[in-house]
């Protein structure tokens, strides 16, 4: 996932992909915590991901405000 194409998403699409990523990233600590996680790069993945549609959503934000 890269921010263009997070900019061509709604704001509501925006909200909803980060809920998601919020899910995977809980369930991903959960494995990690019983030993199950095998991919422990996805945890970062996870996170940056999220971060990313963290600062559109302000960028989008930040643009409707003016």
């Amino acid at each position: 996932m890269n921010a263009t194409e997070l900019r061509d998403k709604t704001p509501d699409q925006l909200r909803e992909e980060l809920a998601n990523l919020k899910k995977e990233a809980f369930n991903l600590r959960f494995q990690q915590a019983t030993g199950q996680l095998e991919n422990t790069a996805r945890m970062r993945q996870v996170k940056r991901d999220a971060a990313r549609v963290k600062t559109v959503l302000n960028e989008k934000a930040a643009a409707a405000a003016e």
